[in-house]
C-alpha cells in the first residue's frame, strides 16, 4: 500500500478586511447588499467568485499563453477549438462564524447548530464533537471565555442579553476550529476559543441581519464641495474576522492526452495546497476583500495508490 490520496479538500476563508460580494442593487435601505442564501438569508460567498480568484492568484488569465497545461486543466480555458470550464469544482462557502460587537471581549466569534452541523457535513468531518443545542436566549462558551464578567454570567451581544454557560461541546469545537485556523500559533487560538460561543439558530439568524457592517458612501460635486444631489448610497460588507467554509474536488478530466493527464490529487496538491492570501469581491482599491485562504484534506474511503 502506499501513501493515501486526497481527491477532496475544504478551504477556510478569513476575512482580514470587510469584504463586499454583491447582491446587485437592493430593495430596502442598503443599496448594495452583500449576496444571501435564498432558504437562510444568510451571507455566503459563491463558489465561481473563489474559483476565479485563485485563477488570478496563479496568473491564469482565459487567454493567457499560460492558460495551458495543468493551468488549463485546473481553472477551465475558452477558444475555438476547445472550451471547459476546468476541473476544480468550488462549492459555495458557508458562513460559520461571524464576528459581532461584544460588550466583555470587545467581539464575539458567532456561530450556531446548524452552522456546526453543516460545516461537519459539508467537510466530511466524522470526528466533529456532537451538535450543542442552547436555549433560544443563551450562549454556550468555552472555559475561559472573555465574553463574559464572570463565569455564568450575561453575555451582550450587539443589544442583545444572553444567559452563558461553559459547555464541554462548545469548548471541543472552540478548539478544532481553532486549530484548524491558526495551526501552531498558540496566541491566536487562545484569542479565538476566548470569544467563541454557539447561539441558537434564530438568534443567528437575526445577528446575520444585524451584525453586517453597513458604510455611507457620497459622491462630492467638484464645483460646490459638497455631496452631489442624489449621491449617497448605502454599502453592506461581510465584518473583519468573519469566517466561511467550503470544499473543492477534482472532477473529470477531458481533452487531455492521456498520457499527459494530471492526477486528481496532484491538480488539487499544486493549486490548492498551501495557504492563500486572496482578494475577493469588489472595491479592492479601498483594502476590500482580503482573505486568508487556507486548505484541509478530506479523506475519501477507499482511495489508495501503491
Amino acid at each position: 500500500m502506499g501513501e493515501k490520496t486526497f481527491v477532496e479538500k475544504s478551504y477556510w476563508l478569513h476575512a482580514l478586511s470587510p469584504i463586499h460580494i454583491g447582491a446587485g442593487r437592493g430593495l430596502g435601505y442598503i443599496d448594495l447588499p452583500v449576496v444571501r442564501e435564498k432558504v437562510t438569508s444568510w451571507p455566503y460567498i459563491p463558489g465561481s467568485s473563489v474559483k476565479g480568484v485563485i485563477a488570478a492568484y496563479y496568473n491564469v488569465s482565459n487567454n493567457s499563453e499560460e492558460r495551458k497545461g495543468e493551468a488549463r486543466i485546473a481553472f477551465g480555458a475558452t477558444s475555438d477549438d476547445c472550451s471547459n470550464s476546468g476541473s476544480l469544482v468550488f462549492t459555495d462557502a458557508h458562513i460559520l462564524c461571524l464576528p459581532v460587537r461584544s460588550f466583555y471581549g470587545t467581539f464575539a466569534w458567532i456561530t450556531s447548530p446548524f452552522c456546526l452541523e453543516r460545516c461537519a457535513r459539508d467537510v466530511k468531518e466524522h470526528s466533529a464533537p456532537p451538535v450543542i443545542l442552547p436555549d433560544e436566549f443563551q450562549a454556550f462558551t468555552a472555559q475561559d471565555t472573555a465574553l463574559t464578567k464572570e463565569p455564568g454570567g450575561k453575555m451582550y451581544l450587539e443589544e442583545l442579553d444572553l444567559a452563558s454557560a461553559f459547555n464541554e461541546n462548545a469548548e471541543n469545537w472552540a478548539e478544532k476550529i481553532a486549530q484548524t485556523l491558526f495551526g501552531d500559533d498558540e496566541s491566536w487560538k487562545k484569542t479565538f476559543k476566548a470569544r467563541f460561543a454557539v447561539v441558537h439558530d434564530d438568534i443567528f439568524t437575526f445577528l446575520c441581519g444585524a451584525g453586517t457592517e453597513v458604510t455611507p458612501h457620497i459622491k462630492v460635486d467638484q464645483e460646490t464641495g459638497a455631496a452631489a444631489d442624489g449621491a449617497l448610497w448605502y454599502e453592506e460588507t461581510l465584518p473583519v474576522e468573519t469566517l466561511l467554509v467550503g470544499r473543492v474536488w477534482c472532477d473529470k478530466i477531458y481533452g487531455v492526452p492521456e498520457d499527459e493527464t494530471p492526477t486528481s490529487g496532484e491538480l488539487l496538491k499544486q493549486f490548492c495546497g498551501s495557504e492563500l492570501s486572496l482578494q475577493l469581491g469588489g472595491k479592492a482599491t479601498t483594502g476590500k476583500g482580503h482573505v486568508r485562504c487556507l486548505f484541509k484534506d478530506i479523506e475519501k474511503a477507499g482511495e489508495l495508490h501503491e
